[in-house]
């Protein structure tokens, strides 16, 4: 399977790929009607990005009043470091640039290294910790990037 893959929206007939893949890479669980869900919620935006007819990548976020919101990044195990997260993460930042969010904010898991170091890169900066937040007990690091005052 190659990953260089087209970006686009999710749409309500991605949520069963989404959620498997959401399992598969060891992400937060949500299964496929979360995602429609989801799809329905005015705030929310969700890309894919597809390779070989298959859902390799995808991205949630949220606009909330003047920031744009990371809820949920996750790319494929066998296609990491292949440029997927930064095609998703140059979206969103396009994403919030388009509605001049002042700052876009996420949360990932103190232990995840790789994401810490793609977002340090993205200019975001370590702003706080939430102890014990994910449900096995691992720390959450805050991350903000502002993008104007």
């Amino acid at each position: 399977m190659t990953f260089a893959g087209q970006l686009r929206s999710m749409v309500a007939a991605d949520a069963a790929a989404v959620a498997e893949l959401s399992a598969e890479a060891g992400a937060a669980r949500w299964d496929a009607p979360a995602f429609v869900r989801e799809l329905a919620l005015p705030q929310s935006r969700l890309k894919v990005v597809e390779a070989d007819g298959r859902i390799v990548a995808f991205a949630v976020w949220w606009h909330v009043v003047d920031e744009v919101h990371l809820l949920n990044i996750v790319v494929h195990p066998a296609g990491r470091r292949a440029g997927l997260g930064r095609l998703l993460m140059n979206a969103l930042v396009a994403d919030a640039q388009a509605v001049r969010a002042r700052a876009l904010c996420l949360e990932v898991r103190a232990g995840n290294a790789p994401a810490l170091a793609l977002y340090l890169q993205y200019g975001f900066e370590i702003v706080g910790r939430r102890r014990r937040y994910y449900a096995d007990g691992e720390d959450a690091v805050l991350m903000e990037r502002v993008l104007h005052a």
